[in-house]
């Protein structure tokens, strides 16, 4: 994977790039089996890197430890990487899927509740249609770093395992795939995506994202008969 210069933010090393850039990398590593891991950091995952050593090591083992917020852009400008912009889990795996419609790439999408992994590759494949989904796999009740999930990514071998947890469990289990002997491309965390690309959770406006104020926003769930009902 092409090596891009990182910046410091509280100890955690994140990668000064941006979401073309990101995707770019992806592609290149994704046909290859590399059985690697990226991160998309926030503020929130920055902090809790602070206070937990092991999980901060996760972070910076990454191939790639992407900025997915506003300050941690404002971070990479300050410290003069005057390109860098926000490489936010949803943008990434859309235009990663965008990329890849002529087949080139298998794709596998774990997390979500029950039901969500698969309802979001039944969504990117009408809004992409010709990409390759590997399989969909939701955790249910199960624990994310337990083999069930591992074993359904082993019998797919896909390019990208797109992986939609709370952290740190997501980084967890990328961290885990990728120091086992399965063969796959890269996995990416990108926590919340299955939701909000699904619909399951409300997006906050583009404003407050730009902003860096996406914390403001209340984020409303839907059931899945479609009924609004206020998120935890």
């Amino acid at each position: 994977m092409v090596e891009f210069p990182r910046y410091n933010v509280l100890g955690v090393r994140v990668h000064a790039l941006d979401l073309p850039s990101a995707t770019q990398a992806l592609l290149d590593a994704g046909p290859k089996l590399s059985c690697t891991y990226a991160c998309c950091s926030n503020a929130g995952s920055i902090l809790l890197a602070r206070r937990d050593a092991p999980y901060r090591e996760i972070l910076n083992g990454a191939a790639l430890n992407m900025p997915d917020s506003v300050p941690l852009v404002g971070l990479a400008r300050l410290a003069g990487y005057r390109r860098v912009h926000r490489a936010q889990g949803t943008n990434l795996m859309q235009s990663t899927c965008n990329a890849t419609t002529d087949g080139s790439r298998t794709h596998f999408f774990y997390g979500g509740a029950p039901g969500t992994a698969t309802e979001l590759a039944d969504r990117l494949l009408k809004r992409f249609p010709g990409i390759l989904i590997a399989g969909s796999h939701s955790p249910l009740a199960e624990r994310a770093v337990e083999d069930r999930p591992l074993n359904a990514v082993a019998l797919a071998q896909p390019g990208f395992v797109w992986v939609g947890l709370p952290s740190p469990d997501q980084e967890l289990f990328m961290q885990r795939l990728a120091a086992s002997e399965i063969q796959f491309g890269v996995a990416i965390g990108v926590s919340n995506a299955f939701d909000f690309i699904t619909g399951r959770v409300r997006a906050a406006p583009f404003a407050l994202q730009r902003s860096g104020l996406e914390w403001l926003w209340p984020t409303p769930t839907r059931e899945p008969d479609g009924d609004a009902v206020p998120s935890s």
